[in-house]
Formats: C-alpha cells, sequence, structure tokens
C-alpha cells in the first residue's frame, strides 16, 4: 500500500540544497521515491523571474547525484517565485513508499507532465484541453478515480517571451496576447479551467477562448496556477484523500472567499483535529506539515468595502501586494510564515479569493 511523504524543508537560496541533502543523508527522504518538490523562490515572480530556472537547475543537479537522469526528469519541480512581506522561502519535497503502516485513508499523490504547447495554445481552449487531460493522467497516477477524492491539483504552466511570440508570428500564428506579463495570467487561467473541467466543476461546452481571463465566475476551488519562463508544457500534481493510501497525513482544503477569509482555513484545520477560536499552539505548528494557498488582488479595487491600491501601484505587481497580504493573513492563523503562498489566481476560487490546502501530519 502506498504511503505519502511531505517533507518541508528551509531554503537559504534559491540554489541552497543543504536541507534536502542533509535529510537524503540522514534517510528521511529516499531519492527514489521523490514524485514533485515545490519552492519558494525569492525572486518576483513576473515573466523576468530568474530565481525559478535557478532552483530548478540546482535541484536537477541534486537529484541526478542519486538517481539517473530519466529518472530526475520525471519529477515535477514547481517553483513559485515571490516570498514578499515575511513568507519565508522553502522546499516541500514530496515522496511516494512502499509499506504497510496505520492510517487510512490517507494523503495520496500523483503527477503527470504534458507535452510543450505552441505559443499560440497558451492562455487558449488548447492549453484548457491540454491540462484537463493532465490532470486526469495525474489522478490515474495516484489511484484517485473519483474527482471528489481530489483536495488539490498544483500546476506549473508557461508563458510567452518575446522570443516564442516572434517564432509564433514567423509562421503566421497569433498569440492571445503580446504582452508577457499578462500572458503569465492567461496561462495560469486555461490551466485552472483545465482543472475545474477534469475535476466536474466547470463543464467544457461552457468554454470559450473569450472566457478565459475575463469571465471570473468561472473557477476551481481546486486549482493551484503558476507561470514561469523555465518550462514549455505542464508539471501538474494531484493531492487527495483515498482508501487505497496509507500512513499519518491527511489532506483538506477551503476557498476563501476574499484575502481576509481565514475562517474556512480554519474550519478545515479543525476538520483535521487542529487549532480552534486561537492561532495553532506550537505542538500543533509542528504537527502542520505543508500550508499552499492562491492570492489574488480583487478586480473591482476594494477588499469588504474598503478601497486598496494593489491594481494602482505602478511599482509594485498586484500579484506580489496580493502574496504578502495572504502569507500575513494565514500567518496570523497558522503561527509562521514558512506557508505556500502562489500568486495570480485567475480562475482559481472567487475574484480576490483563492484555493487553500492543508496537510497535516495526524501522528497515527
Amino acid at each position: 500500500m502506498p504511503i505519502a511523504k511531505v517533507h518541508r524543508i528551509p531554503a537559504a537560496a534559491p540554489d541552497d540544497m543543504a536541507g534536502i541533502e542533509a535529510a537524503i543523508a540522514a534517510g528521511r527522504i529516499d531519492p527514489g521515491g521523490i514524485v514533485a518538490i515545490f519552492g519558494k523562490t525569492e525572486g518576483n515572480g513576473l515573466v523576468n523571474d530568474f530565481t525559478r530556472g535557478f532552483a530548478n537547475a540546482a535541484l536537477t543537479h541534486l537529484l541526478e547525484r542519486f538517481v539517473s537522469r530519466e529518472r530526475a526528469a520525471q519529477v515535477c519541480l514547481v517553483m513559485s517565485g515571490g516570498t514578499e512581506g515575511a513568507m519565508a522561502p522553502h522546499w516541500l519535497v514530496f515522496e511516494r513508499t512502499a509499506g504497510t503502516a496505520s492510517g487510512s485513508p490517507a494523503l495520496a499523490l500523483g503527477q503527470a507532465h504534458t507535452a510543450p504547447l505552441r505559443p499560440e495554445q497558451v492562455g487558449r481552449l488548447a492549453q484548457v484541453d491540454a491540462v484537463a487531460a493532465g490532470v486526469r493522467d495525474a489522478m490515474r497516477d495516484a489511484g484517485l478515480d473519483d474527482p471528489a477524492e481530489v483536495h488539490f491539483v498544483q500546476v506549473k504552466c508557461p508563458l510567452l517571451t518575446a522570443a516564442r511570440i516572434a517564432e509564433a508570428e514567423a509562421r503566421g500564428a497569433t498569440v492571445a496576447a503580446r504582452n508577457t506579463l499578462k500572458s503569465m495570467g492567461l496561462s495560469r487561467g486555461a490551466s485552472a479551467l483545465g482543472v475545474g473541467v477534469a475535476l466536474g466543476e466547470i463543464a467544457r461546452d461552457t468554454l470559450a477562448d473569450a472566457a478565459i481571463g475575463n469571465d471570473l465566475g468561472l473557477w476551481s476551488g481546486r486549482a493551484s496556477c503558476s507561470a514561469g519562463i523555465e518550462l514549455l508544457g505542464h508539471e501538474i500534481v494531484v493531492l487527495g484523500m483515498s482508501a487505497a493510501w496509507s500512513g499519518p497525513l491527511a489532506i483538506d482544503h477551503a476557498v476563501m472567499a476574499d484575502a481576509v477569509d481565514i475562517e474556512p482555513v480554519r474550519a478545515a484545520l479543525l476538520r483535521l483535529g487542529l487549532g480552534g477560536a486561537s492561532q495553532l499552539s506550537r505542538p500543533e505548528q509542528r504537527r502542520l506539515v505543508a500550508l499552499l494557498s492562491k492570492a489574488e488582488a480583487s478586480s473591482d479595487g476594494t477588499l469588504r468595502g474598503k478601497r486598496h491600491t494593489m491594481l494602482d501601484d505602478c511599482d509594485i505587481s498586484p500579484t506580489r501586494h496580493a502574496r504578502a497580504f495572504v502569507a500575513g493573513a494565514l500567518a496570523g492563523l497558522v503561527g509562521h510564515a514558512e506557508i505556500f503562498v502562489s500568486g495570480g489566481a485567475e480562475h482559481q476560487g472567487p475574484d480576490g479569493g483563492g484555493p487553500v490546502a492543508v496537510i497535516v501530519d495526524r501522528g497515527v
């Protein structure tokens, strides 16, 4: 029976492999069982955030020291740039092992890679369909047959650069956006809609290219999508609960209606046996293995009727403001800021809000 393990390891820099290396040396992590590594890196999270590629290269080099190049290439590397405010850079290493353990149902995980997209497919229905197929593949990899068993889907998706746009236009193709920053949002949005289609949250026949990035009433409550320059296809990781898996880890999810809506997250923690009316205690903090969230500045420029300036600041991207704000709100709930908050929540939760997942060690 498979057992999922998740290791949260601090990072001193985008190429800091010391913590992962130490865990491997101590036998806490079997490199052959690594399925995915998520990273919060301290870049700007925008088109030119090369901390993500830097981290990918360092992680790939590390993995290739312990497993074959082919096996290392199978690991999903999901780097999310931007640790604004007090958000702590860190790694989340997801491992799958075999054995016997108490505790079932338990956390289940699966992954998939999609083929590279052509630039003209980014932010359009072709991307929705590619991600939907990839999510289904990842569900099969995890042994999750019922979409209701899925609690979170993390997607790393591509974006457009000037060179990629030029290549498409040289072939006579047109792209969804010539603004490379806008292409990030369209790619995240199309990916999120693909997750929603795969999980039955959104009907595929209701979608059109024009809805992507525009119809904010269409959203998935379990999608987390992050765009980056470092890939052309998608890296997809599905997290769920399955009776076919065992072990101490469990996952639940919530949807924040806006950037200060922490009560659904508190409720998810309570369902997993943590917390109450106050901040998590130190022992409870140690049992909270991972907290993953999306963040987005609301499009109407207000938060609960009060004006915010995240959309008007020409010096700092609104995604950077939103990451810091939501990380602070969640840190106040759980008592630390080693939280995986990804900015840009197009079609990921309601406008201004976003999905959240919590992974807890039940101690079984």
